[in-house]
C-alpha cells in the first residue's frame, strides 16, 4: 500500500537534510561497492531533493547531472547517454510518467529509470512499470533504499551491456631457463606510484597538545578518505560522525576533500 505524505513534510531542504543525517543506514552492501561508476540523471522540481541526491551519488563516485523539470530532462537526455535516471512523477510542466512514455515511444528509453513520488497511487506505479520504469521509490527516500535501488538498476544495465570481445591469445612462450627458476623474486616497487594509505604513521609528539591532536586527526581522516575512495558517506559510517559534523571537522583541519576521490 503506497503511503501518501503531505508534500510540505519532506520537500523542505532542511527537513530532507535532517532526515538524511538522522537515518541510521548500514554500511553499503559489497555488491554496491563493486558497481561501476556511472552517469546518472536526477530529475526533480525540488531543489533540496536534487542537491541531496546529487551529494549522496557524488560521494559514491558517480557523475550526476540535474534537471528541475521535463524540459531540462529532455535536453539532457538528447545530449548525453545515461546509465540510470531518477525521475520524479509530479512536476510542474510535464509529469514523470508522460516523460517516461515519450522516451519509450521515441526509442530513447535505453537506461533503467527509477520513479520517485511521495503521493502516487498504486495505479500510477503500475502504469509507470508497464511503460518501462525499472522501479519505484517512495518519498521520503531513505539512504538504504536509494543505494539499493541504484545498485540494482546499474547491475541490470551492466548485465544487458554487450559482452567484451575476448582478447587474442598470446603466443606460447619458451620455457624459462631452469637456472633462474629457484631464485627468489623481489617485490617490484614503481617509482612515483602511490602504494595506498598507510594505517601506521609516525607523529611528532614534541609539540603542544592541540597541535599534536590536530595533526593526528588530520592524518586519521585523510587515511579513511583515501581508503574509502573519497566517499563521505562511508567515512561518516566508519568514523561514527554525522555528515554535517564531518564536513565541518574536515574543513577545520584543512583536509583536501578531493584528495581521495576516485579517478
Amino acid at each position: 500500500m503506497w503511503y501518501a505524505e503531505p508534500k510540505c513534510r519532506y520537500h523542505s531542504p532542511l527537513n530532507q537534510r535532517w532526515r538524511y543525517n538522522n537515518t541510521v543506514p548500514q554500511y553499503p552492501p559489497k555488491a554496491f561497492q563493486a558497481t561501476h561508476m556511472a552517469n546518472i540523471l536526477v530529475v526533480d522540481d525540488e531543489l533540496g531533493i536534487r542537491d541531496l541526491l546529487s551529494e549522496i551519488l557524488n560521494d559514491e563516485g558517480h557523475s550526476v547531472d540535474l534537471a528541475e523539470n521535463a524540459t531540462q530532462a529532455r535536453a539532457a537526455r538528447a545530449g548525453s547517454s545515461y546509465d540510470l535516471v531518477l525521475l520524479d512523477i509530479w512536476m510542474p510542466d510535464t509529469d514523470g510518467v508522460s516523460l517516461l512514455k515519450e522516451w519509450a515511444t521515441a526509442g530513447t528509453l535505453t537506461m533503467p529509470v527509477i520513479m520517485m513520488s511521495g503521493h502516487a497511487t498504486i495505479d500510477t506505479a503500475v502504469e509507470a512499470t508497464r511503460i518501462g520504469a525499472f522501479s519505484f521509490l517512495e518519498k521520503p527516500i531513505t539512504l538504504q533504499k536509494l543505494l539499493k535501488a541504484v545498485e540494482q538498476g546499474l547491475a541490470r544495465n551492466t548485465a544487458q551491456a554487450p559482452a567484451p570481445v575476448a582478447p587474442t591469445q598470446a603466443p606460447a612462450q619458451a620455457p624459462a631457463d631452469p637456472t633462474f627458476a629457484q631464485l627468489p623474486v623481489a617485490p617490484t616497487v614503481l617509482a612515483g606510484v602511490d602504494a595506498g594509505p598507510h594505517a601506521h604513521q609516525g607523529f611528532d609528539l614534541d609539540r603542544p597538545l592541540r597541535e599534536a591532536r590536530d595533526g593526528f586527526e588530520k592524518a586519521y581522516f585523510e587515511f579513511h578518505l583515501a581508503r574509502e575512495g573519497g566517499s563521505m558517506t562511508r567515512v561518516a559510517e566508519k568514523t561514527g560522525l554525522e555528515r554535517t559534523h564531518l564536513y565541518r571537522k574536515l574543513r577545520q583541519l584543512g583536509v583536501d576533500l578531493g584528495r581521495g576521490k576516485r579517478g
